[in-house]
């Protein structure tokens, strides 16, 4: 045996003033109580858990709401579809004229006023627009004139064509002259 190959069975020396720790110190540090870890990890669970069902009614709620105006408002299209007919209706009776009381003319009239009552039992509204102050969520201003004594600024003086409310949404605004300063 060389004296490299010669093991070294001597003690680190401490110096003075160096502390020591036992094992056992070391063992309390290192090692956490397993039903301690275990409490945190559910308690996170729990919060996490709450958390997302929490979310998961958020979006039933909302989901609920969206399908119930869906389901409200189901019909819109279909009524303005129909509020185009009826314009149509219109335009033939006014070409007819009033005096003609011939099967034309009644069968025309019944027609539009069948299609009216049926357009209203679903929620059609014709939007009052005459002589109101003019409403820019309603109505359209087509022009404007100056303001008189017979109508103030910011009144509509005339509809050029109407407009219909479905339940509390605008279908078709009402286009309309309004009165102003200028």
């Amino acid at each position: 045996m060389s004296e490299d190959d010669v093991v070294d069975d001597e003690v680190p020396i401490i110096e003075e003033g160096m502390e020591t720790m036992d094992l056992a110190d070391e063992a309390e540090i290192e090692i956490e109580d397993p039903l301690e870890v275990a409490l945190a990890r559910a308690e996170t669970a729990e919060k996490e858990i709450a958390y997302k069902d929490a979310e998961i009614q958020n979006v039933r709620k909302r989901l609920m709401a969206e399908k119930a105006e869906l389901i409200q408002y189901s019909g819109m299209g279909l009524a303005r579809r129909m509020l185009t007919v009826l314009s149509d209706v219109d335009r033939a009776l006014a070409n007819v004229g009033e005096d003609d009381e011939g099967v034309l003319a009644q069968g025309l009239r019944l027609t539009r006023n069948k299609m009216w009552h049926e357009l209203q039992a679903d929620g059609v509204l014709a939007i009052e627009a005459k002589g109101q102050k003019f409403d820019p969520a309603k109505m359209e201003a087509i022009t404007t004139i100056p303001a008189s004594e017979a109508f103030e600024a910011g009144h509509v003086v005339d509809v050029l064509e109407a407009g219909y409310m479905y339940k509390q949404r605008v279908l078709t605004a009402a286009r309309v002259v309004v009165a102003s300063e200028d």
